[in-house]
């Protein structure tokens, strides 16, 4: 199966997901999936795949949820196959004709371990042993950095996943920010990460990682967007109590019609008044009223 038959299969899950469909039409594009993609680790950063089928683990169908398992794995084993074929013997990084070193852009090359060695909480790309030199260019590179240490606090996700995802958003956001020396393109990447990094925000992560939120959508998404349903709960809340402690207390206002317009055309007209009282002088002087003429029987 070539790139673009995966596209489309990816394509057809995603839809599948987005609209509830049934389980027997999920698994039959599984299986295609299953027995037509020869996994590598080209076909599976260029498709994003492997993001898409890992949504279904969480699937209502334990049939559908055992075969997105399944197909991982072998996925993965596949790849971890053929890196280890691919290693020189002595463990001499491959240079290009110049002498130096050639990193594919995208590629997980330099992880060490598909599982992490380190507590969840303390993961980052350095203890994970991630090869974050994607790009050739020092700002991005460290921009996907920043990102994979977002994306990795707590957890689980084999390295190489998450070094996937890091490089397409860092692409993402060089794309519609770039380029790397202007200012507000690593504003973003810096803001994405704190916000990925959040411990108040976990889910932000997961979606993430599961595809849910795209690296397209992510860099897009404003401070806003990026809070959790509960952040935005709690502020909202803040936001109510700081504008009623604004509001100044006032008085209930009064009804009267003993009170006359000073006006001579209402002289002996109907008309209503409100009106209110407040200490505005000293404690021995008499209250001053504030009246408001709700009916006006001759205009001014």
């Amino acid at each position: 199966m070539e790139s673009k038959d995966v596209l489309e299969r990816s394509k057809e899950l995603q839809k599948s997901l987005a609209a509830n469909a049934g389980s027997d039409h999920i698994l039959r594009i599984l299986n295609e999936l299953k027995t037509g993609v020869k996994s590598s680790e080209e076909i599976l950063r260029t498709t994003r795949i492997g993001i898409v089928v890992n949504r279904f683990k969480s699937h209502k169908d334990p049939t559908v949820s055992r075969l997105a398992q399944e197909i991982i794995k072998k996925w993965r084993d596949d790849v971890e196959k053929q890196k280890g074929g691919a290693s020189p013997a002595n463990g001499v990084k491959k240079r290009s004709p110049s002498g130096t070193a050639s990193p594919v852009p995208g590629t997980t090359n330099g992880v060490k371990s598909s599982k992490p060695d380190v507590p969840l909480d303390q993961r980052d790309f350095k203890k994970d042993k991630v090869n974050i030199s994607k790009t050739n260019q020092s700002t991005r590179d460290n921009c996907i950095g920043l990102i994979y240490n977002g994306l990795c606090h707590k957890q689980p996700d084999p390295s190489s996943d998450i070094l996937s995802v890091a490089v397409a958003v860092e692409s993402a956001g060089f794309s519609v920010l770039g380029p790397e020396s202007n200012a507000g393109y690593t504003t973003k990447m810096r803001s994405l990460y704190m916000n990925l990094k959040n411990k108040s925000n976990p889910k932000l992560r997961r979606r993430v990682l599961d595809g849910e939120i795209t690296p397209e959508q992510l860099v897009k998404m404003s401070t806003e967007d990026l809070k959790s349903e509960e952040r935005r709960v709690a502020d909202d809340l803040l936001k109510k109590d700081n504008m009623k402690d604004s509001q100044m207390p006032q008085s209930e206002k009064s009804i009267s019609t003993a009170i006359k317009c000073g006006n001579p055309k209402c002289k002996d007209k109907g008309f209503t008044v409100a009106y209110t009282q407040a200490q505005t002088r000293s404690a021995d002087e008499p209250m001053t009223t504030f009246c408001e003429f709700l009916l006006i029987a001759a205009s001014s």
